[in-house]
């Protein structure tokens, strides 16, 4: 009786990683996190002059995931301390769904 059960939650999760869905990004509000992005990431972030050039697809999902989670570390962790937890969900969400491996990666920024 369990095996159809397990079967169908095994497929949803598949369809889930295949769809390159992450539970962390689904917290944010995307349209907000491109503002935020724009706004206070890419002032530095544009083209390499005060920092590295970055744009969504520049990193993979988790390198994203992982960078958010130890941002502390970054030469920037200043800036990061001034935007809310809800700021960094929304800049994720947004940088994740256009990430290098997501199945819309950013063509330009």
């Amino acid at each position: 009786m369990m095996k159809p059960f397990v079967s169908v939650i095994c497929s949803f999760c598949f369809v889930i990683a295949a769809a390159g869905i992450s539970p962390a990004a689904d917290e944010g509000n995307e349209r907000k996190g491109k503002y935020m992005f724009r706004s206070n990431c890419r002032v530095c972030h544009k083209d390499g002059a005060s920092a590295p050039a970055l744009n969504p697809n520049s990193k993979t999902q988790a390198q994203w995931e992982r960078a958010f989670e130890k941002y502390e570390r970054l030469d920037c962790a200043e800036e990061w301390n001034k935007l809310s937890e809800q700021d960094r969900k929304d800049i994720l969400t947004y940088l994740t769904k256009y990430a290098f491996d997501s199945p819309s990666p950013a063509t330009c920024e």
